[in-house]
């Protein structure tokens, strides 16, 4: 499998993705799914800039969801970001994540959000979305960085 890591980050390519993250996993190549940012030429040569060394590719959930498996089977190491859990989710439908590792990072704090963890903040719809994941086959866990605390959905629920 050449995506070493799925995760849920509003800020998509930012320092703790690229320095903590890319350290520890040495992809060659960002995937950020997001609808709006698939659109926006401008908006995606400000995530290029930075990324010195490796590929970065945009796509919206529909057409992440078509190239899935060529992604995985390609040996170019990945790392595939959304901005929120309901496109995560939105990529999961009819299975296609089932068996992978959701990683959750930063979802801060707006109105409406509910505090988890000191950088993870979840609408009702986001707990919604994360049990929908959690039911389609997909292991969800908190992690902003790689060697912090992993923790569990189950634990993050309070299940």
């Amino acid at each position: 499998m050449s995506i070493v890591l799925f995760r849920v980050d509003e800020r998509l390519i930012h320092g703790q993705v690229v320095i903590g993250w890319g350290h520890a996993l040495r992809p060659q190549r960002y995937i950020v799914v997001d609808d709006e940012l698939a659109e926006s030429d401008w908006e995606q040569d400000l995530y290029r800039l930075s990324v010195a060394d490796a590929e970065v590719l945009f796509a919206s959930v529909d057409a992440a969801r078509l190239r899935l498996t060529e992604w995985r089977d390609d040996p170019v190491r990945s790392i595939l970001l959304t901005r929120d859990i309901g496109s995560m989710r939105r990529l999961a439908d009819t299975g296609a994540l089932t068996g992978e590792q959701v990683n959750l990072g930063g979802l801060h704090h707006a109105p409406g959000k509910q505090q988890l963890l000191p950088y993870l903040f979840v609408t009702p719809e986001d707990r919604s979305d994360l049990e929908q994941l959690a039911s389609s086959g997909v292991e969800v866990a908190a992690r902003d960085l790689p060697d912090s605390h992993r923790v569990a959905l189950a634990t993050l629920l309070g299940r």
